[in-house]
């Protein structure tokens, strides 16, 4: 039986009129997004509804899409019969599977120079990953410029804050922690590369073994209790 979160509603609500999607977990809510839905944040809840002001066709079509692609991964949808669709479409990896790659190379890093590896792809000064967040976050500011509504501006000022001010901590930060470990050349205490056989019951084995724990800190002895004082009878 499918887990809850494999499961997803897309129907039109009576009150509003607005196509409204719930249910799935973050990989579902990603798949919508790219879609072209809208999150609504809620306190005890979160889900997706189109955009406002979409031509009915529009509309109709932005749906049957995104319920072909939440099939395509693998998802149950209950969704009303106008939007259903047998059609199934390829996936592809999205950017940010590559992104998150590098989080899988710092889980099996044995050293502290694979770890750097890694952190140095965030870190690049030229064609790093934040400087490439940087570039989107100021092209985006650019755009909002000249798009004409009163807070277009106001907008443009904050995104360009973001990549000035909050992007530059992080990034420092990890400057920071990067070029502490490629001044270290370290094995890792506690990871070592696995070279074991694979045992007969297993199908692989893992790239990284865990290694011995690390020593535990001696606990102190408390003093005795102190001994009474009181007089003799």
């Amino acid at each position: 039986m499918p887990s809850a979160d494999r499961f997803l509603t897309v129907h039109r609500d009576p009150h509003s009129e607005e196509i409204l999607a719930r249910g799935g977990g973050s990989e579902a809510h990603s798949i919508l997004e790219r879609a072209g839905f809208v999150p609504v944040v809620r306190l005890h809840e979160t889900y997706h509804r189109t955009p406002i002001g979409l031509d009915s066709d529009i509309e109709t079509r932005l749906v049957a899409l995104a319920v072909a692609q939440l099939k395509s991964a693998g998802y149950h949808v209950d969704c009303d019969g106008g939007f259903d669709t047998e059609g199934r479409l390829a996936r592809y990896l999205p950017l940010g599977a590559s992104v998150a790659h590098l989080a899988e190379r710092l889980r099996k890093a044995t050293t502290t120079g694979e770890a750097t590896d890694a952190l140095t792809e965030l870190t690049a000064p030229y064609d790093g990953i934040l400087a490439a967040i940087e570039q989107v976050l100021h092209a985006a500011a650019d755009f909002h410029d000249g798009l004409g509504d009163r807070a277009d501006p106001y907008t443009a000022r904050r995104l360009r804050h973001l990549a000035d001010e909050y992007l530059h901590v992080i990034r420092t930060d990890l400057v920071h922690t990067r070029n502490g470990l490629a001044d270290r050349h370290a094995p890792h205490p506690g990871r070592s590369t696995c070279t074991a056989e694979v045992p007969a019951d297993e199908r692989e084995r893992p790239a990284v073994c865990a290694g011995p724990p690390p020593p535990r800190a001696a606990v102190p002895v408390p003093p005795p209790p102190p001994v009474a004082t009181g007089l003799r009878r």
